[in-house]
């Protein structure tokens, strides 16, 4: 079984370590930790291709910027001829305090421009995605700055931890699959 895991952020060393950048962090952690696999330029994508458990996971890391992720997206699920269902978006989100992460099989894009472009792409909002808090400490009007800050102090120390954990419901997605994943790894 082939997997189509898409990180979501921005190029650039200016948005390399951002909350907005957390899809690209757990994908690097699992190209890593699985095989020390390097990404190549490909369309749309910063592409490499990893094995776990008997899976093949394609990682994504789009280069369009995060408003035109849909590109990328609608490009890898076309070519390498998968459903919806075996994709998995890892995106931040400001609705949820740092650390939680949701797990959905669906859901609205809730004001992210990375997630509205796929669902416009798609033509409906049915795929998986994984939701890392990076929680809502800015004030009115200062939203894009906060997302596009790094990490603060006090949270650093847990961040590795965290996208460990991201990567780990990764391959327990393409393992145990979506119901068994959100089950074990959407925390209260």
């Amino acid at each position: 079984m082939k997997y189509l895991i898409v990180g979501l952020g921005n190029i650039g060393p200016e948005y390399a370590k951002t909350r907005h950048n957390i899809g690209f962090m757990v994908l690097d952690y699992l190209a890593q930790k699985l095989g020390s696999a390097s990404f190549e330029v490909s369309r749309h994508a910063f592409v490499t291709e990893i094995k776990a458990k008997g899976r093949t996971f394609v990682l994504v890391k789009p280069t369009t910027y995060m408003n035109l992720s849909g590109k990328a997206v609608g490009h890898y699920l076309n070519s390498l001829k998968l459903p919806p269902e075996q994709m998995l978006v890892i995106t931040d989100d400001i609705a949820l305090p740092f650390g939680k992460i949701r797990i959905r099989a669906k859901g609205s894009p809730g004001g992210h421009n990375g997630l509205k472009h796929i669902e416009q792409t798609l033509g409906n909002n049915n795929y998986p995605r994984l939701r890392f808090g990076v929680g809502d400490d800015f004030s009115k009007g200062k939203q894009v700055d906060y997302v596009l800050s790094t990490f603060s102090e006090e949270e650093e120390p847990e961040l590795q931890t965290l996208i460990e954990k991201s990567a780990d419901a990764v391959i327990a997605f393409g393992t145990i699959g979506l119901e068994r994943t959100m089950n074990q790894y959407n925390t209260k």
